[in-house]
């Protein structure tokens, strides 16, 4: 089944909803809960948002270099190997959340002023198989796609939390 592409303005606004869903379903809960995974080997929804900012320190890097460089080549970096690097998991999840929210607008002012060309502005990508040009538009569309299904991914972390 072909995937429905995103224009640049859904791209956009799926970028720009993501914190915002992330606080409202998380306003409520103590630390404990935004730590308590629904089971063995799952992610809680600080471990959610450990990766949301990984991948957002990873592609939206990708997205700066290639506004800034005439078709760089870009190393591939896996996210999950980006949040091994990082402090975000053991951070509370509102500092975490805070910085992924500033961190989402600062991309976005540079992403919404974009002309239509530069969203087909491109990069090669190495280090995973063969090299592959990949596109801002490309980067964006991913980010946008990746994050709607974490977001329902705490929705779920949530409602298996057990009642206060």
């Amino acid at each position: 089944m072909a995937r429905t592409p995103l224009t640049v303005e859904r791209i956009l606004s799926v970028l720009d909803e993501t914190p915002k869903h992330l606080a409202a379903l998380t306003v409520d809960l103590t630390p404990q809960q935004l730590r308590t995974a629904p089971g063995p080997g799952e992610w809680s929804a600080n471990e959610v948002l450990a990766h949301l900012r990984s991948c957002a320190d990873v592609w939206g890097d990708c997205i700066s270099r290639m506004l800034a460089e005439e078709h760089p080549t870009l190393r591939a970096i896996d996210p999950r190997t980006w949040t091994e690097r990082t402090d975000y998991p053991e951070l509370e999840f509102g500092t975490s959340l805070h910085a992924f929210t500033s961190q989402r607008a600062e991309l976005l002012a540079v992403l919404e002023p974009l002309p239509a060309e530069s969203w087909t502005r491109t990069a090669t990508v190495t280090g995973a198989g063969a090299p592959l040009v990949r596109t801002v538009h490309a980067y964006a569309r991913r980010m946008a796609r990746h994050e709607r299904p974490h977001i329902k991914q705490v929705a779920r972390i949530i409602e298996s939390l057990p009642a206060s």
